[in-house]
């Protein structure tokens, strides 16, 4: 039984990840699930929040995902998400600026669509705040 798997992170800016991982943690609709070698096949849909993978050398790293889609296979795995970002890479005060006009749109009257729009954009700065404060 295979230890790794194969691992790709991709956004449409870059390729965030790709190598052997032992695992994966991901945000999906309904919570958070795990992902280890030999996994049954599947595609299923992730949300904003914080992914959480071990490297082949059992190294814990963490990326802040925003919605996006997963193909999952027994020797590899595929993450395709609109964005990708590193802890270090995010700046608090603008992810806090983005949760601030989020919420105020929320107050606001909008159509259905753009309340969903809204709480994606709420979605990402919870989850970029929460991936900078190492919590």
């Amino acid at each position: 039984m295979a230890s790794t798997f194969y691992l790709e992170m991709v956004s449409p800016q870059n390729i965030f990840f790709s190598g052997n991982a032992r695992q994966i943690i991901l945000p999906g609709p309904d919570g958070s699930y795990g992902v280890l070698p030999n996994h049954e096949p599947m595609v299923t849909a992730i949300t904003a929040g914080i992914a959480r993978y071990q490297d082949e050398e059992g190294r814990w790293h963490v990326a802040v995902v925003s919605d996006g889609c997963v193909e999952v296979m027994p020797e590899r795995v595929i993450v395709l998400a609109a964005t990708i970002e590193r802890p270090e890479e995010i700046d608090r005060n603008r992810a806090l600026a983005a949760k601030h006009r989020a919420e105020e749109r929320l107050r606001q009257k909008q159509s259905q669509h753009e309340y969903y729009q809204t709480q994606a954009a709420l979605s990402r700065a919870l989850a970029r705040l929460k991936a900078k404060s190492g919590k």
